[in-house]
């Protein structure tokens, strides 16, 4: 049995490999299974197509649509996106507040509806009398709000990661972002890996049993 005065006397180089070696054992083989491969490339084909079909449908929108229209249901659509963009800020606030893992997704859709609000705020107002209004909003608050959001989710990534890879028995800098390999590829199912294990029964030894009963006899 190793204690922890062996762990100690272990070199750094030591102690790396035996924690490789426990995950390994703990976790098996993370080699990708048939169907994470699958799932990979059915995404892979989805994306792919999506970007086809977007490309061509954006030349059709070019040539089809008309440069002014009065859409119907605009305060619907604005009030709405406002609401969304309100929760969204607010689920951010409390994530970064308790300090939860969720606070990288929060801060990726705030920086994707920021550059959302900046994006049509300046296209719909232009060459109207409120495009300086819209366009200093968004230089001045949107999109630096957003690049910090963007910032701050790939410094928790980049965190994320260099701790995975130091529990894991890998010392040293961290790769960069589109470096990092993907996570989740298990040979087991996710519940497995998430949920926490039983705790270990504890058998008592035979000659303790028995002395247990002699005394209680007696």
């Amino acid at each position: 049995m190793i204690d922890e005065d062996d762990l100690r006397r272990m070199t750094p180089e030591e102690r790396a490999c035996l924690a490789r070696a426990l995950i390994t054992l703990n976790s098996g083989s993370v080699t990708p299974t048939p169907i994470s491969q699958r799932r990979r490339r059915i995404l892979i084909a989805a994306c792919l197509l999506g970007v086809l079909v977007l490309a061509i449908w954006i030349g059709v929108l070019e040539v089809k649509l008309p440069r002014h229209y009065r859409a119907g249901g605009w305060r619907a659509a604005w009030v709405g996106f406002d609401m969304g963009l309100l929760l969204v800020f607010a689920a951010t606030a409390w994530a970064a507040w308790r300090r939860r893992q969720m606070l990288i997704a929060c801060l990726m859709v705030l920086a994707t509806l920021l550059f959302c609000d900046a994006w049509f705020d300046t296209t719909l107002d232009w060459g109207t009398h409120n495009f300086t209004v819209s366009l200093l909003s968004a230089l001045l608050v949107e999109l630096p709000l957003a690049v910090l959001a963007l910032i701050g989710a790939r410094r928790l990534i980049r965190l994320t990661a260099g701790r995975l890879e130091l529990l894991s028995g890998v010392p040293g800098p961290v790769p960069p972002f589109w470096r990092v390999p993907l996570f989740g590829e298990y040979p087991v199912s996710y519940r497995s890996l998430l949920h926490k294990p039983p705790e270990p029964v504890s058998v008592e030894p035979v000659e303790a049993t028995e002395a247990r009963q002699v005394k209680g006899a007696r």
